[in-house]
């Protein structure tokens, strides 16, 4: 090939490169020197770097503490299903990404929104005639977490807000603080609607709802949902949907995603293979974008295509399995990774329900189980921190803070480990709480009891 000529991807042509010219005689004269700037070693990072923060590496980090070497660690601390081995991914998951990567056919570039083919089966799998979907309507990303930032990014400039969860996952102010965007929290458990709206305001571009809820397992409503979507609607605010755990509901719930109760609302919703399919290693997410009334346009629409042009795309192996991964994946897997967090989950809560100085919070779906602190009855610990920090030195058992979800005087628990596991940190909690427990002032005749 000529060594002048660019190769285009899109047309297959040769564009011929001729006469390139470097005009250089605009330099100073004198090497080394640029007219009014005085040159000296001045690196410093970016603001967009000094803004990110991740409350959970920041709290975790700041624990100076070891764990008892007298006790295994068990750590219920990560939301990574694959971590102790027990919830593999279904076979056909691993042989769908054996032949994509066998075939040969997926070691290019891709689209920086997907594969076609990709999208059309994304948009396949989760059409429905009251959220229908087409390939145009799906933006493949890297993982559920770059679906939110994309979200983000085109909904939100600098200096506007948005509107996120308490207790909620810590990622959605990381990203919105990078960007340069106010967060503004709203309360859950169920959440307060009232208080939600006061927060809204001129400056307000969009409402994030994450349904069903990390860290606290919760499953909306139809009727709250509805209630949810009316004050979008009545206030004009776009939703972005974080539905990662969308289908992960134990058997008494029902989940309903949020598109398909509402015409009139733009929303994104956002998911991917990471929870559902036990694979968040695989970095494969996406944007579903629900838009019947036309309220984002092309403009959005648009916006999300250039965004995605700065890493072109996710990984072109998982997406040349995606089909497979769809289709093929019995419904056999997700019932037994259901029952299993389900048995966990009970497991959790009823043993804690009995430990002195604690209030769990019964799960509907996801991998989480919240767990509050009566701190008044713990007065060695000044909060939730010190609580979870000396859980880890003298029982080797590490739970999240809650205030790693902007909710104090909790600690989340992860129930994705084996049974064994869950039963033993469970005995250790309670054995814990045991030691430290102290009644409150005047009630000592509760404490008797």
């Amino acid at each position: 090939m000529d060594p002048y000529t660019i190769h285009t991807k899109e047309s297959g042509s040769l564009l011929p490169v001729r006469d390139v010219h470097v005009n250089i005689s605009a330099r100073s004269s004198t090497p080394g020197k640029m007219k009014g700037r005085k040159a000296r070693w001045s690196v410093k990072p970016s603001d967009m770097s000094n803004r990110t923060f991740n409350p959970i590496r920041a709290i975790v980090d700041s624990m100076k503490v070891k764990p008892n070497p007298n006790k295994a660690m068990i750590s219920l601390s990560i939301g990574d299903p694959t971590v102790f081995g027990n919830l593999p991914t279904d076979p056909e998951v691993t042989q769908a990404m054996k032949d994509a990567l066998d075939s040969g056919k997926y070691n290019g570039y891709a689209p920086s929104i997907g594969y076609l083919s990709s999208r059309e089966e994304i948009a396949s799998y989760y059409h429905c005639a009251k959220a229908p979907l087409e390939a145009k309507d799906v933006i493949l990303t890297s993982g559920c977490s770059e679906a939110i930032e994309l979200c983000l990014a085109v909904l939100v400039n600098p200096g506007q807000n948005i509107l996120v969860p308490r207790p909620g996952f810590s990622l959605y102010r990381t990203l919105a603080e990078s960007l340069g965007i106010e967060v503004k929290l709203y309360n859950l458990l169920e959440i307060d609607l009232k208080q939600m709206e006061s927060l809204i305001d001129e400056k307000t571009a969009c409402l994030i709802i994450n349904n069903p809820s990390n860290p606290c397992g919760s499953v909306f409503s139809k009727s709250h949902l509805q209630k949810i979507l009316a004050v979008a609607a009545r206030q004009c605010v776009p939703i972005v949907a974080d539905e990662i755990y969308g289908d992960m509901v134990f058997s008494d719930c029902k989940y309903k995603p949020l598109a398909t109760l509402s015409t009139d609302v733009p929303i994104l919703s956002c998911g991917g293979l990471a929870k559902r399919w036990l694979v968040p290693g695989w970095r494969l997410g996406w944007i579903l974008i629900h838009d019947r009334r036309d309220i984002f346009g092309n403009e959005i629409r648009d916006g999300l295509v250039k965004l995605t042009q700065r890493i072109l795309g996710p990984c072109t192996i998982v997406q040349g399995a995606l089909k497979s991964i769809l289709r093929r994946t019995p419904q056999e897997f997700y019932h037994n990774t259901l029952s299993f967090l389900k048995a966990n989950a009970d497991l959790c809560y009823e043993t804690l329900s009995s430990v002195p100085g604690l209030q769990p919070v019964c799960p509907s779906g996801a991998m989480y189980l919240m767990v509050g602190i009566e701190i008044e009855h713990f007065p060695e610990f000044e909060d939730d921190v010190e609580f979870t920090e000396r859980l880890i030195a003298e029982q080797s058992v590490h739970c999240l803070p809650g205030k790693c979800f902007e909710y104090p005087n909790f600690f989340r628990v992860v129930i994705t480990v084996p049974e064994v596991m869950m039963l033993e940190a469970c005995s250790r909690i309670q054995e814990f709480c045991e030691q430290h427990y102290h009644c409150a002032e005047g009630s000592q005749e509760e404490c008797d009891k």
